[in-house]
């Protein structure tokens, strides 16, 4: 039977899907099952394939339901892909009478900042509060209680394509469960593996996936920008594959195995075994040349993602520097050649500020699926109501297809 206490986080990912059960535990999460399994129906973050999707989700949750010996009915997932899209929005009210912020007023400027035209094709995932302004002051977080006469508040705002979190809902209800809420999947991450000094200071969360590379901005402890980049691990897979002409998984397999990111830290003796293809018996390489494959490409993944750091203006912001997370992070190398390209401290981000199967999560490769079940902790612990509440989120993302479609015919 599932448990009141019970938060189940699902990483839908274009190479594996990745579900995380935790239990709450005071204030704090407690880790109690992880399952996984490889995914083969999504391209770049967004679903192409439903039923490989079901499968891939039932495998993974299942593994989870037997090492925490619980049953699931909801779970906390995450979306991405390229039809991701952040804004910053601002909204001004005055302070209603008694000239002392209530929680109506807070929600009111929230509104208000909402209040920007979105195409119906487009819906609202995230309303995230930056900071409020009280007569001229700014950096406020908590503003109810506080005197004044007008109140301003900075928000980002977070929209996605309706029809890819519709297949992403459909995916996880046809698999027998409910979604509690779509949470994108930086921000989790972020959760995981960022600490508030960081967050304070300015830092830069790279989460880089198989399908696709997210980038998170926060400064000042709030989140400044979002972008998700369609490219990530699988292009450095398929320079791979057509640079040493071998298949798909076995290139991936040598990715994961042997990879390096830096031709310069690779030893003139070091070899690599190139499997058999066909009739053709297995060869011995020099790591060196799958170096020289895997650098450029992982080299272009940064400067791009530097590319969108600039176009934001934050550069000089961001002073904890970059924190990278993600599978494709675990590559040999990723640390020094991140460091050179984005001219700022770079750390690997591990889930922590958790409990129970510590060392089975400790890996890059858990972020998003532990920041999704301490995003689920959050929302509990603070009594609010999660943006979909169970079955609803169908209903609330249908409604929205009605009304696109019902603008062309």
């Amino acid at each position: 039977m599932a448990r009141e206490d019970t938060i189940v986080g699902l990483d839908i990912g274009t190479t594996k899907v990745c579900a995380v059960i935790g239990e709450i535990d005071e204030d704090r999460v407690e880790i109690i099952g992880v399952g996984t399994s490889p995914s083969h129906g999504l391209r770049k973050g967004v679903v192409v394939n439903i039923d490989s999707t079901i499968k891939s989700i039932e495998n993974a949750i299942s593994e989870a339901e037997l090492m925490a010996g619980v049953e699931v009915s909801s779970v906390f997932t995450g979306i991405a892909g390229g039809h991701i899209k952040g804004m910053n929005s601002h909204g001004v009210i005055a302070i209603s009478r008694g000239r002392e912020v209530t929680q109506s007023d807070v929600e009111r400027v929230i509104d208000a900042a909402k209040a920007i035209s979105i195409p119906l094709d487009r819906e609202v995932i995230h309303v995230l509060p930056q900071q409020f302004i009280i007569d001229g002051q700014d950096g406020i977080k908590e503003p109810v209680g506080m005197s004044g006469v007008r109140l301003e508040v900075e928000i980002h705002i977070v929209t996605g394509a309706v029809t890819s979190a519709q297949n992403i809902i459909k995916c996880v209800n046809r698999a027998g469960f409910e979604v509690d809420d779509i949470v994108l999947e930086p921000l989790a991450a972020a959760y995981a593996v960022l600490i508030e000094d960081e967050k304070d200071l300015g830092v830069v969360l790279v989460d880089i996936g198989g399908g696709t590379t997210d980038l998170a901005i926060f400064i000042d402890g709030s989140i400044w920008h979002t972008s998700i980049l369609s490219i990530g691990g699988d292009n450095v897979t398929k320079d791979i594959s057509v640079g040493l002409r071998t298949p798909i998984v076995e290139a991936e397999k040598i990715k994961i195995n042997s990879g390096c990111c830096l031709s310069s830290l690779i030893k003139d003796n070091e070899t690599i075994i190139l499997p058999s293809v066909g009739d053709r018996r297995e060869k011995t390489l020099p790591k060196q040349v799958l170096a020289e494959i895997i650098e450029p490409r992982m080299e272009e993944i940064f400067s791009l993602i530097n590319q969108e750091i600039r176009m934001t203006g934050y550069e000089n912001l961001v002073t904890s520097g970059v924190v990278l997370t993600g599978g494709t992070s675990m590559l040999e190398g990723t640390v020094e050649l991140a460091e050179r390209v984005f001219d700022l401290p770079v750390r690997i981000g591990t889930p922590h500020g958790v409990s129970g199967l510590v060392d089975v999560v400790n890996s890059p490769l858990y972020a998003t699926g532990v920041g999704l079940v301490t995003y689920g902790m959050m929302h509990k612990l603070e009594g609010k109501k999660t943006k979909f509440g169970g079955g609803n989120v169908f209903k609330k993302v249908l409604n929205r297809m009605k009304e696109w479609v019902g603008e062309f015919f």
